[in-house]
């Protein structure tokens, strides 16, 4: 058998860049094919799993612009609500010195009409009893609580941290 008819069996032409004819084996050729389509595939892949990532990110950052949105508005409703505690704490302590006050000047009131009673009641020539007045009423230091106003401070005070 002729080599150049057994040869023409086995190899196949293809034309490579203008003119040129390179005789190439049907294996070797089926195997760069193979490549070909393996090296697409892989670049699909690559493709697909860079666009997956991008995704990715987008959706992480709107998260994330979220999440800082929701911890602004957290921190702000925070700050206010402090402020407003501030303000009802200092109340409260007027309140509470308001009370105490109160609670003494009741006491010494009390006192004042037992002692009153006891020792400042005098019957006079006239049948008409006729009290002293204490000390307490006459002293302006212990009449200052009668007329004080609280100091009312605003929930709406911005307060610097």
């Amino acid at each position: 058998m002729d080599s150049s008819s057994g040869n023409s069996t086995r190899f196949t032409q293809i034309q490579n860049s203008g003119s040129d004819e390179v005789l190439i084996d049907p294996r070797k050729r089926k195997r760069m094919q193979s490549n070909r389509e393996s090296a697409r595939r892989s670049r699909m892949r690559k493709q697909k799993h860079l666009d997956d990532l991008t995704a990715q990110i987008n959706h992480l950052k709107n998260n994330n612009s979220q999440i800082v949105t929701t911890i602004k508005v957290t921190t702000q409703q925070f700050l206010q609500i402090e402020a407003e505690n501030i303000v009802l704490r200092a109340q409260m302590g007027e309140l509470s010195q308001r009370l105490d006050s109160l609670n003494e000047m009741i006491n010494s009131m009390n006192n004042n009409s037992n002692y009153f009673t006891e020792n400042h009641c005098t019957n006079g020539t006239s049948g008409v009893f006729e009290f002293e007045q204490p000390d307490f009423f006459n002293n302006p230091w212990n009449m200052m609580h009668l007329n004080q106003q609280p100091i009312m401070a605003s929930a709406n005070d911005t307060f610097q941290y």
